[in-house]
């Protein structure tokens, strides 16, 4: 990061995926949006830390281990519900639905003086009554930290997407960067162009609106400048698309740290006087680590090594 002093502090679930392949026997994965970003920033070289839920069980012990192998201060207590799970099933293409038993009740989440960008997502940040947790968290961090947000829309466990609606946008509000799969916004706003939905998202708050769109690559939006542009996907093989999303956003996140772009209140001041050229390399390297997740079996976090 800046300074080499700031650290990360990642929001939300972190739970076990029951991985369902087309015509295989199941197998359990540590899983959970905001753990694999956690996952994928540590393994970029970065101090992480996880705030999360997890249950007095095998499988929540399982998800311990599992993050503080890979480099990430767990931050949990125990809760009496059981470790939540997503079971993913693939179809022939390798792409997944999903099928939930979430318990999200962190408490209240501290910041720590430390901590200079803060991330949250997917269903953590709009799952009651964790919510509640997650906003008092943003709402306290803003004033020392850069905020990143990825909705993760999953319809089975939000519920009416209109209200989610409402909701996504009002933790937007205390946003920096933001992003979000073509498919989520497609969900969000239907029939709403891409450039209308980052416009709409950067009028909330944000500098940086982002939208990944699978094999026709990526496109942002600074919203200082007005500027809309759209990469190119690397080229890649795709085995399945789980936590391609997740390693996307934790390169984004590692490429704006190194560029200065996000890690406390003079890098959101950076942020929102950059150029395009002062973004494109976190957007690359975003798009390169979502392409090597797709070509390897399940949430696949690469390393600096091999971008």
């Amino acid at each position: 990061m800046a300074d080499g002093s700031e650290r990360f502090l990642i929001i939300g679930e972190a739970l076990i995926d029951i991985v369902q392949r087309y015509a295989e026997n199941p197998v359990e994965h540590v899983g959970g949006s905001p753990a694999n970003v956690a996952v994928g920033v540590a393994r970029l070289d970065n101090a992480v830390r996880l705030a999360t839920c997890l249950g007095s069980d095998a499988r929540g012990d399982r998800i311990r281990d599992h993050l503080e192998r890979r480099g990430v201060t767990v931050d949990s207590g125990s809760k009496d519900q059981p470790t939540s799970t997503a079971k993913a099933m693939l179809d022939e293409g390798g792409a997944a639905t999903y099928e939930f038993d979430l318990h999200w009740d962190p408490g209240p989440i501290d910041i720590g003086p430390e901590v200079g960008h803060i991330h949250t997502g997917s269903i953590g940040a709009v799952l009651l009554p964790g919510t509640n947790d997650v906003v008092s968290a943003l709402q306290r961090g803003k004033v020392q930290a850069t905020i990143s947000y990825d909705p993760n829309i999953r319809p089975s466990i939000m519920g009416d997407l209109d209200k989610v609606r409402a909701q996504m946008e009002s933790i937007i509000g205390y946003c920096d960067v933001v992003k979000a799969s073509s498919d989520d916004l497609e969900l969000l706003y239907p029939g709403v162009g891409l450039e209308e939905v980052l416009t709409r998202w950067g009028n909330l708050g944000p500098g940086l609106t982002v939208a990944t769109r699978a094999a026709d690559g990526v496109s942002f939006r600074l919203t200082t400048t007005g500027e809309y542009v759209t990469l190119a996907a690397p080229p890649t093989r795709v085995v399945d698309t789980v936590g391609a999303g997740d390693s996307f956003m934790a390169g984004l996140l590692s490429g704006l740290s190194t560029a200065g772009l996000i890690g406390g209140l003079a890098e959101r001041d950076r942020l929102f006087r950059a150029d395009v050229e002062a973004v494109i390399p976190a957007i690359r390297r975003g798009s390169r680590c979502g392409a090597i997740t797709v070509s390897r079996a399940g949430a696949y976090a690469p390393s600096l090594d091999e971008l």
